[in-house]
C-alpha cells in the first residue's frame, strides 16, 4: 500500500477576512464534518448496512439483499481510507472530499428507504413494490456515477482497494428490478385478483389464501393481527390514495384469512387478572388499544368523537350521530332531556384536539370511532363504498357465527367470540352482517359463563352489536338477553364485563320503547343502582349513564326511587357529573319528594353548583330549581339554610353555561321571592323588617 502520508494533501489556506467596504454582515455557514468525520461516518453506515439481514416481506428480499452486498464491498474499502486518515495530517482532495460527501448522503438514502421499508405493512409493501424496487434502482445508478467519479488515483488507494470499489460500481449499474420484480408482480396480481373475486362474491378458496399469505410473509395469527393493524393505520394516515381501495379491501380480507386460517387467539395469561374483585382490570390490554377517556366518547353511538360538535344545550355529539338524531324528527337533547331552541352545531375544536392528540399517543387512527371501551379501525369510514371489503366482511360474519354454532368447548368458542368481538367493532355494516348472520340467540347463553375471557368476549360484542339499530331489535327480542345482562351486572366475573353489560343497557335505552321496557325490568334497575354505589369510576360512570336514560320515562321514576336510584346519585355527586344530572331527571319526572327526603340531598346539590363541573354544575342548580318548583317552602328553605348558597348562584349566573346561567337566574328569583315573603311574615309578626339573605348584586337582577 502506499504511503499513507501521500494519500492526503495539505489543508487550504482558511480564506481571507470580509472587505472593510461591506456594508452587512454574512453570518459564517455552518461547519461541516471534517473529512476524517466523513469517512469514519462512511465506514460505519456501510458496516451497519452490510450487516442488516432481517428483510420486511420475502418478496422484497432480492431486491433489499442487493444494497447488503453493496454495503460490504463499500464497507472493505472505507475501512483502509479511515486507517490512511487516521495517520495523515491532511485533508482529502477537494474533488474526493465532494464526491464521498454525495455517497454518504445516497447511502443515508439506502438506510431511510430501508427503514421505511421495515416500518409499511407488508401488503402495502407489495402494492408498492413496483416503485420501492424503482427507487433502489435510482439509487444504485447515483451509487454507480459516484463511485466511477471518485479520484482513486489522487487517494492513492492500494489495487485490491480500487478494484473492491469498481466491483461495486460495475454490480450497481447491472441492477435491474425486472431481473428481481418478476415473482412480486405475478405475487402482486394473484392479490388484486383474489379482491376482484371476492367483489364478485366469490369465497376464496383455503389452499390459494394461505399459499398468498405464505410468500406475503403472513404465516400466524399474530402476524396477521399486526399486519391488520398496520394497515388500519396506514389507511388512517391516508399513506397512500393511489392504493387505499385495495388496502381497505385487504383489511377485510385478513381478517377473514384469520378466521379461517388461524383460529387460534391470544389468551390472558396471568389468571389473576380475571379475579372479580378487582377493580382496575383490563382484561385484553395487551391485545388492544387502551380505553379512551369517557368524554371522547359520543353519548349517542359511545363512539370516540370524530367530529364533535356543541348543541345548544351545550352538551357535546359527534356530528355524524347528532345529526341523524334531528333528521329522525327529534328537537330535543339526547342526554339532558330538554327541548333546544335552535339546532344549530358549533365544532368544539379543542375537543378535536385533545381527541386527536389522544389517539395519536395511543396509535388509534384520529378518524376512528370505536366500541364502548376501544378504539375502532379508520377504515370502516370508507369501507362502506368498498364492494370487497363489504363482501369479505359478510363472509367473515358468515363463517364466524356458523363456526360459534358448532363450538363445543369454552376455549374454541372464546376465540370465535372474541373474533366476533373485534368484528363487530369494525363499523356499521360490519355489525349488521354479525346481526344477520344470528350471531345474538348464540350469544346469549355465553353470558352465564364460568370463562371469565369468554363471559366477557360475549358481553361485548353485544354491546358493539347494541350500537346498531337493527341490532337493538334483535337484542331485546332475543330470549333471556335482557336477564343474561342483568345477570353480567350482578355476577360478571370482572368490573370490565360489569361496564360493558351497564353500556349494554345504555345502548339499548336510546330507543322510546325499549327504555320502558327496560325501566319496567326491576332487576335490571336494581343491577344498576348497585354498580353506581359500588363500582369504580368507569363502570360507575356508565351506570349512571344507563339510570339517566331510563329517568327519561316518567313511567320509569317510580320503580327507579323505590330502587334506591336518589341514594346512589347523592352518594355519587361531586366524583360523578352524570350524578347530578340523574337528580335532575327524577326530580322534572315525579322523584323530587324522594330526593329532598334525603338527609343532607340539598346541601349535596348545592356543594356541586359551587365546586362542580360545568355540566356537573348545570345540572345541579336544576335539580335545585325542580325540587323548590315541585316542592315549594319546604326546598327553599333547605336551599337557603345552606351557607353561601346566594354567592355560588351569583358566580353561576357570571360564570356558567348559557343553561346554567339561566336556571342560575331562575333560583335567584325563587330565593328572591322566599326572602320578600319572609320579610313581610317578619313584619306583620314582630314589626321591623326582616334582614336579607339575599346580596345586592342578586336583588339587583
Amino acid at each position: 500500500m502506499a504511503n499513507p502520508r501521500t494519500v492526503l494533501t495539505s489543508a487550504p489556506s482558511p480564506p481571507g477576512c470580509c472587505s472593510s467596504s461591506s456594508s452587512a454582515f454574512v453570518p459564517p455557514a455552518p461547519p461541516s464534518p471534517s473529512d476524517k468525520e466523513l469517512l469514519r461516518s462512511l465506514h460505519r453506515l456501510a458496516r451497519d448496512l452490510s450487516a442488516a439481514s432481517d428483510t420486511p416481506a420475502p418478496f422484497l428480499r432480492a431486491a433489499l439483499a442487493s444494497i447488503t452486498r453493496r454495503s460490504k464491498l463499500l464497507a472493505a474499502a472505507f475501512d483502509d481510507l479511515v486507517t490512511c486518515a487516521a495517520a495523515a495530517t491532511g485533508d482529502l482532495p477537494r474533488s474526493a472530499s465532494l464526491c464521498l460527501r454525495e455517497v454518504l448522503l445516497v447511502l443515508q438514502r439506502f438506510k431511510a428507504l430501508a427503514a421505511d421499508c421495515a416500518a409499511r405493512s407488508r401488503m402495502r409493501l407489495l402494492l408498492q413494490s413496483d416503485e420501492v424496487e424503482e427507487e433502489v434502482r435510482e439509487l444504485h445508478h447515483d451509487l454507480a456515477t459516484l463511485l466511477d467519479l471518485l479520484p482513486v488515483a489522487e487517494l492513492g488507494l492500494a489495487d485490491d482497494v480500487v478494484d473492491l470499489l469498481a466491483l461495486a460500481s460495475r454490480q450497481c449499474r447491472r441492477f435491474a428490478p425486472a431481473a428481481v420484480g418478476g415473482a412480486e408482480q405475478a405475487l402482486k396480481a394473484r392479490v388484486l385478483s383474489l379482491i376482484q373475486g371476492i367483489e364478485r362474491e366469490i369465497v376464496p378458496e383455503r389452499e390459494t389464501l394461505e399459499e398468498i399469505l405464505e410468500e406475503v410473509g403472513v404465516s400466524d395469527a399474530a402476524t396477521c393481527g399486526d399486519e391488520i393493524e398496520s394497515l388500519e393505520r396506514e389507511i388512517g394516515d391516508r399513506a397512500s390514495e393511489r392504493w387505499a381501495d385495495a388496502m381497505i379491501a385487504l383489511v377485510a380480507l385478513l381478517r377473514y384469512a384469520k378466521c379461517v386460517l388461524f383460529s387460534a387467539t391470544p389468551r390472558p395469561s396471568d389468571p389473576s387478572k380475571l379475579l372479580p374483585d378487582a377493580a382496575e382490570v383490563d382484561d385484553d390490554e395487551e391485545a388492544e388499544p387502551p380505553a379512551p377517556p369517557p368524554d371522547f366518547r359520543c353519548p349517542i353511538t359511545l363512539d370516540i368523537m370524530r367530529e364533535p360538535v356543541v348543541v345548544a344545550s351545550g352538551q357535546t355529539y359527534d356530528r355524524e350521530s347528532i345529526a341523524r338524531w334531528f333528521d329522525s324528527g327529534k328537537s330535543t337533547c339526547p342526554k339532558t332531556g330538554q327541548v333546544l331552541t335552535n339546532l344549530e352545531l358549533v365544532p368544539n375544536k379543542a375537543l378535536k384536539n385533545l381527541v386527536a392528540k389522544w389517539c395519536r399517543e395511543n396509535g388509534v387512527a384520529v378518524e376512528s370511532g370505536g366500541e364502548a371501551s376501544k378504539g375502532e379501525p379508520a377504515a370502516q369510514a370508507v369501507s362502506a363504498t368498498n364492494k370487497a371489503a363489504l363482501e369479505a366482511a359478510r363472509m367473515t360474519a358468515s363463517f364466524l357465527v356458523k363456526k360459534l354454532s358448532i363450538s363445543f368447548s369454552p376455549d374454541a368458542a372464546s376465540r370465535v367470540v372474541h373474533e366476533i368481538r373485534l368484528l363487530s367493532k369494525s363499523g356499521a355494516d360490519c355489525r349488521a352482517f354479525v346481526g344477520e348472520a344470528g350471531a345474538v340467540p348464540l350469544l346469549v347463553p355465553l353470558l352465564y359463563s364460568d370463562d371469565a375471557a369468554l363471559q366477557l368476549n360475549a358481553v361485548t360484542a353485544l354491546l358493539n352489536l347494541s350500537i346498531l339499530e337493527a341490532n337493538k331489535k334483535r337484542i331485546m327480542h332475543a330470549e333471556g338477553a335482557v336477564e343474561g345482562v342483568a345477570h353480567i351486572m350482578s355476577s360478571g366475573a370482572t368490573w370490565r364485563a360489569k361496564e360493558n353489560a351497564a353500556a349494554t343497557v345504555l345502548s339499548l335505552a336510546s330507543v322510546h320503547t325499549y327504555r320502558r321496557r327496560l325501566g319496567r325490568n326491576l332487576s335490571v334497575v336494581e343491577k344498576l343502582v348497585h354498580l353506581a354505589r359500588a363500582g369504580p369510576s368507569s363502570t360507575k360512570k356508565d351506570a349512571l349513564a344507563a339510570l339517566l336514560s331510563l329517568a327519561g320515562e316518567r313511567e320509569n321514576v317510580g320503580k327507579l326511587v323505590d330502587a334506591g336510584v336518589a341514594q346512589a346519585a347523592l352518594s355519587a355527586v361531586g366524583e360523578e357529573e352524570t350524578a347530578a344530572a340523574v337528580l335532575a331527571a327524577l326530580a322534572k319526572r315525579g322523584g323530587a319528594e324522594a330526593i329532598v327526603s334525603i338527609d343532607g340531598a340539598v346541601a349535596r346539590l348545592v356543594a356541586e353548583m359551587r365546586r362542580g363541573t360545568e355540566w356537573g354544575r348545570e345540572n345541579a342548580t336544576a335539580a335545585l330549581v325542580l325540587l323548590c318548583r315541585r316542592l315549594g317552602a319546604r326546598a327553599v328553605t333547605q336551599v337557603m339554610a345552606v351557607p353561601g348558597v346566594e354567592w355560588a348562584i351569583w358566580e353561576l349566573m357570571g360564570t356558567g353555561t348559557e343553561r346554567a346561567r339561566r336556571k342560575a337566574a331562575s333560583l335567584g328569583r325563587i330565593c328572591r321571592r322566599w326572602a320578600a315573603a319572609s320579610a313581610a311574615d317578619g313584619e306583620r309578626g314582630s314589626g321591623c323588617p326582616a334582614a336579607s339573605v339575599v346580596p345586592p348584586a342578586m336583588m339587583a337582577s
